[in-house]
């Protein structure tokens, strides 16, 4: 989305071999290259798709060929692979999104899978309700969770946007993965999510303790919201001033169309 500190793509590496987590958006595809060369961080050997939302994923085949020099596997969800062969399923409720299918070979992975980076095992959970093909990427040794969008977004430690979005949302599902990152708590010691960054000591104990609960605040805030009066920019101002009334991290454009999204959401899974 072109602004700073909003998506975090992850590299893992270990012995000689790389794992990026996401690609974001098409448009941002050889900033992304640029960035793994000037870091030092290329070649990359696989990439993991969190889930198949545009953000997350839109760039996968732009990365790929520019990438056409390396052998480059490809893994996501075994969910997600009809979601990324036919992209417009995952777009209902948003506006101006455009996505290619992406119809190279894809890896697909379940609960209980194991990626081995040349020693380093990294674990993979299904974290459904945020879309059906989310899953999290578990490192034991490390004790931290690569986890998406699937709990929610923190971009500071009061600015939080819920996992409410458009079009392949579960909210029995969502409940239950926040109850198992919960019963997690004693194997991890940080959680990276995908907006944004590494949580760790008394902010990632804040993060585990509040999602649910936040979760439900906003959900109903926003019905409440949106049944007084339905404009975008009206609920947004409420949510800032309401929600996240610390919070130093404004971008007025980025959270009128998450709220927007939100709402979107609830449109689609029936709440307003």
């Amino acid at each position: 989305m072109g602004l700073p500190k909003f998506l975090s793509i992850y590299i893992i590496e270990n012995n000689g071999m790389r794992l990026m987590i996401d690609v974001g958006e098409t448009s941002k595809a050889r900033t992304v290259i640029k960035k793994l060369k000037d870091f030092s961080l290329y070649p990359i050997h696989k990439i993991v798709l969190t889930h198949s939302h545009w953000d997350h994923a839109q760039g996968i085949s732009k990365i790929k060929t520019l990438m056409k020099d390396l052998d480059v596997e490809v893994l996501a969800s075994e969910n997600a692979i009809d979601n990324l062969r036919h992209p417009e399923k995952m777009i209902d409720g948003y506006e101006g999104i455009n996505l290619n299918p992406f119809e190279d070979k894809v890896t697909p992975l379940k609960e209980g899978d194991i990626i081995d980076l040349n020693g380093l095992e990294l674990e993979i959970m299904n974290f459904f309700g945020h879309t059906m093909d989310s899953i999290a990427l578990f490192d034991e040794l490390n004790r931290n969770i690569f986890i998406g969008d699937a709990v929610g977004m923190r971009l500071d430690q009061d600015a939080f946007f819920i996992p409410l979005l458009p079009p392949n949302f579960h909210e029995k599902d969502l409940v239950n993965s926040f109850k198992k990152l919960r019963d997690m708590k004693n194997r991890l010691s940080s959680i990276s999510l995908a907006h944004f960054g590494v949580w760790r000591d008394t902010h990632f104990e804040q993060l585990l303790n509040e999602m649910e609960e936040l979760y439900f605040k906003v959900k109903n805030s926003l019905i409440e919201w949106y049944n007084e009066n339905p404009s975008i920019d009206t609920i947004t101002t409420k949510y800032v001033k309401t929600l996240m009334p610390k919070s130093k991290f404004w971008n007025e454009k980025i959270f009128e169309f998450i709220v927007g999204m939100m709402i979107n959401g609830l449109k689609i899974s029936g709440f307003i």
